[in-house]
């Protein structure tokens, strides 16, 4: 069916969710001086870059799926707009983010952040959709060379969205094209070898286990948690410690 979920994708996403609401609360509390948390190392770092790691290389899973479904039914045109389309409206949303940042959080607003960046990757996954696991592998390995390489360098605003940045950049959330573009990739690659022609290659229950609804369900819902979940943490520690969150402002 085109429009068929894997449940098992959907839950990995779920715990994804939750990882991102655990780290947002934690670095939201630091923040807002709350409660002295080291957001920038150690355990929490680790959460939220596995986080990150676990979202976008989803994105390259499903990617391949959705246009395996939608090759079926679309010609060359139809699945130009497609992928153009969810891309800009993606894109979009980081745009939403990024006014609403440099209103509230000038000094740090976001740029380029996570959604900026999935809605870059869906207009260029269809390029490298065609390719077999071997070269995906082999061009993400590519983009991790180069993404190391732009790392080592500064250079102007334009450029931000490649991972070459200015030396006093800061910002909330920055994910550049380079090198995270190769975790999409490695998730084409894995998307292909256990999807094939967009079906599921394995022996899986067709329904999900019960423990896995509930992860199951935030996963289906990952965008709008996303955009509902800040407002929700900072309305939570305002409640508790009043003042924390007025008193910044």
């Amino acid at each position: 069916m085109p429009g068929e979920r894997y449940w098992e994708i959907d839950l990995a996403r779920g715990v994804a969710v939750v990882t991102m609401i655990v780290f947002h609360s934690a670095f939201d509390l630091n923040f807002f001086g709350v409660l002295p948390l080291n957001v920038s190392g150690g355990f929490l770092r680790m959460l939220a870059y596995l986080t990150a790691s676990t979202f976008i290389f989803l994105v390259g899973v499903s990617f391949t799926i959705s246009y395996a479904r939608a090759a079926r039914r679309l010609d060359k045109r139809g699945l130009t707009l497609k992928y153009v389309r969810r891309g800009l409206t993606i894109f979009g949303y980081g745009l939403v983010i990024t006014v609403v940042t440099r209103l509230f959080l000038p000094d740090v607003y976001i740029v380029f952040g996570i959604l900026h960046f999935i809605g870059i990757a869906i207009l260029l996954a269809p390029f490298f959709v065609r390719f077999d696991s071997e070269r995906l592998i082999i061009t993400s390995i590519a983009f991790l060379i180069a993404g190391y390489a732009a790392s080592l360098v500064s250079g102007p605003w334009p450029l931000l969205w490649l991972g070459i940045r200015p030396e006093s950049f800061t910002s909330l959330d920055y994910v550049p094209l380079l090198p995270w573009f190769a975790l999409v990739l490695v998730g084409m690659a894995v998307g292909h070898l256990f999807y094939p022609d967009g079906k599921r290659g394995f022996p899986l229950p067709v329904t999900e286990p019960a423990f896995a609804r509930p992860l199951e369900f935030l996963g289906r819902h990952s965008l709008f948690i996303y955009f509902l979940h800040q407002p929700v943490i900072l309305f939570v520690i305002a409640v508790l410690a009043p003042g924390a969150v007025t008193g910044f402002w």
